[in-house]
């Protein structure tokens, strides 16, 4: 694969269309090695609620190779300038064994700034700062944010203006220098970009979010998983930050929900997310940058031929 050293494929679209499964096929065709774009992926011991499926990273037995998954402590803060960091690291990695870097994910600010070379600010932590806003809630943060960077607060999606987390980073990094939003970087688009996109139209989307949830609650221990979490140490506030599952499950085994409220109240809000991330890949286009979007009917076959043409043009 001498002649794709400056070509990469990234494999997009909403929770449950089924991006993982379509990049561990190529990743096997064409000699690939992932690189997860999901926010949530990075942290170790958060594997049935991210959707992470190790098990099929695998090709005639042997492990497809991984990257940016389970990389850091669930308790530790990992945002997306560490995740473009160590993206971009993994990327020259891959293209330097002349391997092809598939990118895999949902989580549009982590797609763009990858792709489109987001430039971030590289103000360190300001812990004294931080304690104080740590000690506001989201709707005071969201707030002050609005007063200090309204450019930046409109911008912000519906999860980033109910992150805790995120909303203290921005504004640790604005009223420490204050800089306008992330911009992108020309001088280092040196890789040419395929990017396939997978989506259902919503009643079979819908309907695929609510069975993965079941199976995931009823076979596969999802609520042992935020259990043994919080008994390793990361307190309630903190999984509430992860949000979806771990928001959720945290609240039934703190008995503010029961069950059936939660799976409810949990389904309705993947639902939504499923909805934001749709409206965060059409900006994208907008914005200009090209998305295949595949025939759901044969998404495999559709992508094969159009890598096809994009590495050997044939």
């Amino acid at each position: 694969m001498t002649d794709n050293i400056h070509k990469a494929v990234a494999v997009i679209g909403p929770t449950a269309a089924g991006k993982t499964k379509l990049a561990i096929a190529l990743a096997r065709k064409y000699q690939g090695e992932i690189i997860s774009a999901d926010s949530r992926q990075v942290y170790k011991g958060m594997d049935i609620g991210t959707g992470k499926d190790l098990d099929d990273y695998y090709n005639n037995g042997q492990p497809i190779p991984y990257h940016l998954i389970d990389i850091v402590e669930p308790t530790e803060n990992f945002d997306v300038a560490n995740y473009q960091r160590l993206a971009r690291q993994a990327l020259t990695d891959i293209l330097s064994r002349q391997y092809l870097p598939i990118v895999v994910g949902g989580s549009g600010l982590y797609l763009q700034a990858l792709i489109d070379n987001y430039q971030f600010s590289s103000v360190p932590p300001d812990n004294s700062l931080r304690q104080q806003l740590e000690k506001l809630s989201v709707q005071e943060l969201y707030q002050k944010l609005s007063e200090t960077a309204p450019a930046i607060a409109n911008k912000l999606n519906n999860s980033d203006r109910h992150n805790h987390r995120r909303l203290v980073r921005y504004l640790e990094i604005i009223l420490n220098k204050p800089i306008k939003q992330p911009v992108h970087n020309s001088n280092q688009d040196i890789i040419n970009w395929l990017i396939l996109g997978i989506d259902y139209p919503k009643e079979i989307l819908e309907q695929r979010i609510y069975d993965r949830l079941i199976q995931r609650l009823e076979n596969e221990d999802m609520i042992g998983e935020v259990y043994r979490l919080h008994e390793q140490g990361v307190d309630w506030r903190r999984l509430e930050s992860f949000g979806l599952e771990y928001r959720f499950i945290s609240r039934y085994l703190r008995e503010q929900l029961d069950y059936d409220q939660m799976v409810e109240q949990l389904y309705v809000a993947i639902c939504q997310f499923a909805k934001r991330q749709k409206t965060w890949f059409k900006r994208w286009e907008k914005q200009g940058r090209e998305i295949h979007w595949l025939n759901i009917n044969n998404p495999l076959e559709e992508a094969e031929s159009l890598i096809d043409k994009f590495l050997y043009n044939i």
